[in-house]
């Protein structure tokens, strides 16, 4: 290896070939085994309980309530909900979702994508039965999975600049679009194959946050890191300009392996900035702690030649020594 290199540093274009043939054999195992996923039978059942429940008439809530008891509860009686197919914000909800959506036809199509991309890295994961509600603009809960339903409530999803997210922080509103759908669902999924760390450190943290951003790297290739990390364009560009620097704060400031809980609220937690306490807070976007601890995953996985499961089940001290993590300039 040592002789290729000294060869290599004497002769660019013999470096040029040599890189140009690494990526293309990199791409060339990306493509087949996107062309192996491509080919997974997928069986996904989409209800449009949003489209049904607004066309329904009163006499027909019994028949909803048969086909999804889990959206009924049973403390309410069918007086509450004959009046809220002509509750006027319940209809105003219902027609703001059908202009935004339509037949689901795209959204459906990208679901089936992370179902697939899922069974091939997770062969037991049973694909539950996806249900489209209005939630009444309930962002905490817009999307709900168990093991056999995913619930996705669809007036989530709207814009950030959506008349109904008015009285909504902006950092909040933001994430409140259509493009983050997906992404989002992918969390979910995460949130059922990551333990969260006992290791309190930062650091174990952080890459914590790191494995679930990675798990869409593989699960949603087809989306922009923006959209998996729940980013503006703009903030994600901020990120990779600013790298180095806020790796060399915590680093500096000997956070790595701090297990204050403040660090969680500061660069881990949503939130309208991250909170260095220096003048380019304003500027910056929040959970940037998350950032880095995607960078540092992805270096790792980048030099080790381990499966995705195996990943996930590693510490964060292994996967960060193992990883030589050196933030881009």
């Amino acid at each position: 290896m040592k002789r290729l290199s000294k060869y290599l540093d004497f002769h660019p274009h013999i470096l040029l070939l040599f890189l140009i043939s690494t990526l293309y054999l990199a791409c060339k195992e990306v493509d087949k085994t996107e062309e192996s996923i491509a080919k997974i039978p997928i069986d996904l059942t989409i209800s449009r309980f949003d489209r049904e429940f607004a066309r329904a008439e009163p006499d027909g809530i019994s028949l909803l309530k048969s086909k999804y008891p889990y959206l009924f509860p049973s403390q309410f009686p069918d007086s509450i909900w004959v009046a809220k197919l002509t509750d006027t914000i319940q209809l105003e909800l219902s027609q703001e979702v059908d202009k935004a959506f339509g037949d689901f036809t795209e959204q459906s199509t990208d679901l089936e994508s992370l179902f697939r991309h899922i069974t091939y890295y997770f062969p037991k994961f049973n694909i539950p039965k996806v249900v489209t509600v209005t939630s009444d603009v309930r962002y905490n809960d817009r999307i709900i999975l168990t093991d056999t339903l995913l619930l996705v409530g669809l007036d989530n999803y709207l814009g950030a600049q959506h008349h109904f997210y008015e009285g909504i922080q902006r950092y909040i509103a933001a994430g409140l679009d259509e493009k983050y759908l997906t992404s989002d669902v992918a969390s979910a999924f995460a949130k059922k194959v990551l333990k969260y760390p006992r290791n309190r450190t930062f650091l174990s943290r952080m890459v914590h946050y790191g494995k679930e951003l990675y798990l869409k790297d593989k699960l949603l290739p087809q989306i922009t890191d923006a959209q998996k990390i729940g980013y503006t364009d703009e903030e994600i560009q901020w990120a990779r300009e600013n790298e180095e620097q806020m790796w060399r704060y915590f680093v500096e400031n000997e956070l790595l392996y701090s297990t204050k809980s403040e660090l969680d609220r500061r660069f881990l937690d949503p939130a309208p900035f991250s909170k260095f306490r220096l003048e380019l807070d304003s500027e910056s976007p929040g959970r940037v702690g998350r950032y880095i601890g995607w960078q540092i995953v992805r270096a790792f996985m980048d030099k080790n030649d381990i499966t995705l499961q195996q990943l996930l089940g590693l510490p964060a001290d292994e996967i960060f020594n193992k990883s030589k993590y050196k933030p881009r300039k």
